[in-house]
């Protein structure tokens, strides 16, 4: 199978599963506010099933370049990196909310959150839970990052990545009209989220790129969701609204995702580095000298993968 085929198949998989059942629960009077209901929606696994089914049946290129080992002691600085980072950020869009006067310093939201609990036994126990809520949104790594990132333009990393930040958030999109979040401009509201996807995927495209791992990714995206815009939100309240804060939160992404691209850091590890034997455990499921071979198996890094 071609390319082409892979990725249309894997659209239309994570986008219809995605979609219909969201859409579905809005009808029958469900909240996608509610977490429940989130994982209900099925959008925390529907990239990784179309992922998995494209990989594994249509066109059979295996799991190699999938980034699924830890390679947590090679990598350490990049799980640090990906479990403080969103924390960082959440102090980087707090202080420039006060800067622009959009906020009064306090720590009163999160004293009054559990009472009788100090405000850093809280983000201590939060921060804990991070990394434990990481396989929650490795179906989303696992199939927007170490999957259509990786095919969508093949020798084009950065071109590959703005489309798979593009069309990660297009993917989210119904949410603005389903009661998950709620814009006073829709149009602004939705570019705002836009610029927010981008700036997250290059990041995250990073952190697979030189971890070698779409496990980092995972503990970023969990801290992106339960660190960065639960603490900003609780901090900020609802009085700035939707746009506002998810402007404030995208800001100091904006400026390390330049960093990123201009200092010359989005390329992958060595070959020898990131190629180990047997691939520290990641899954090899067709072995087929027919089938279409890339990243490692290609001859190049695991996120280079050979034209099909």
């Amino acid at each position: 199978m071609s390319r082409t085929t892979g990725l249309v198949t894997y659209l239309l998989i994570s986008f219809g599963v995605t979609w219909t059942v969201e859409i579905t629960l809005r009808l029958l009077g469900f909240s996608l506010a509610n977490p429940l209901v989130q994982l209900l929606s099925l959008g925390w696994i529907a990239p990784a099933a179309a992922a998995f089914i494209v990989r594994r049946w249509v066109t059979r290129e295996g799991f190699a370049d999938a980034g699924l080992a830890l390679r947590m002691r090679a990598s350490w600085q990049h799980y640090l990196a990906a479990w403080l980072g969103p924390l960082a950020f959440t102090a980087a869009a707090l202080g420039l909310a006060a800067v622009l006067g959009m906020w009064q310093p306090t720590l009163t939201p999160l004293e009054e959150l559990v009472p009788g609990l100090p405000w850093w036994a809280f983000l201590g126990v939060l921060m804990l839970v991070v990394p434990l809520l990481a396989p929650l949104y490795w179906g989303e790594e696992f199939g927007w990052t170490s999957y259509l990132r990786l095919r969508i333009f093949p020798g084009r990393p950065l071109a590959a990545t703005l489309a798979t930040g593009l069309i990660w958030a297009i993917w989210h999109y119904p949410l603005a009209f389903l009661g998950y979040i709620e814009f006073g401009n829709v149009a602004l509201g939705l570019l705002v989220w836009t610029v927010s996807f981008l700036c997250q995927e290059v990041i995250l495209t990073w952190l697979r790129l030189r971890s070698g791992s779409i496990w980092t990714t995972s503990v970023a995206h969990a801290g992106n969701n339960m660190t960065l815009s639960l603490l900003t939100g609780m901090m900020l309240g609802a009085n700035i609204g939707a746009t506002a804060g998810i402007a404030l939160m995208t800001a100091p992404m904006v400026v390390v995702a330049c960093w990123i691209l201009l200092s010359g850091r989005y390329q992958a590890r060595p070959l020898a580095v990131a190629c180990q034997e047997p691939l520290d455990g990641a899954m090899r499921t067709d072995r087929d000298e027919r089938r279409p071979r890339y990243g490692c198996e290609a001859g190049v890094g695991p996120d280079q993968p050979g034209r099909p």
